[in-house]
């Protein structure tokens, strides 16, 4: 939450003339709810299903770069998918910064409740080793521009083709 995957993931998807496709975005637009709205009725796990439905279609198109939610990796199933699938790309952010980018939004159910910051390092926490798990490139986006980092992905995208992925 908060590292710049839908901000860098459109300005890709322009670079590779390739569509976006935001999943929460999805989410909200299939079922007609607010992620906030799902979790309220469903919980978080009544959420997770709906994702994992819609990234298993997601997966299946070509040409386009998806920008996922951050809890999508907490399920093997969809971490294969996204592995046997796509390139990953794991934009990394510190608490501090992510803690500041999302200070002020009030849509994201899991940091309505609690020490915001500390929910961000738990959250980073369970999630990091997940990220790293399925990536192939990991960026740091602490600093820098969305410019720079998408120069970066486009760069190594054209220099690492899919074919030369060994594992």
């Amino acid at each position: 939450m908060g590292a710049g995957k839908t901000t860098v993931g459109r300005c890709l998807a322009e670079r590779l003339a390739a569509e976006f496709v935001d999943l929460d975005l999805l989410v909200e637009r299939r079922y007609r709810m607010s992620i906030a709205e799902i979790f309220a009725r469903e919980g978080e796990v009544g959420f997770r299903r709906r994702e994992s439905e819609l990234l298993a279609e997601c997966v299946r198109r070509r040409r386009i770069v998806l920008a996922t939610g951050g809890g999508v990796v907490l399920d093997p199933a969809n971490r294969g998918l996204l592995r046997s699938n796509g390139r990953i790309v794991y934009l990394r952010a510190s608490v501090e910064v992510l803690y500041r980018r999302t200070m002020q939004d009030i849509a994201r159910p899991l940091l309505q409740d609690g020490d915001r910051k500390e929910t961000i390092r738990a959250l980073s926490e369970e999630r990091e080793v997940l990220y790293e798990e399925i990536a192939e490139l990991i960026l740091d986006c602490d600093t820098g521009t969305v410019d720079a980092l998408t120069e970066r992905i486009h760069t190594w995208l054209k220099t690492h083709p899919k074919e030369s992925r060994s594992g």
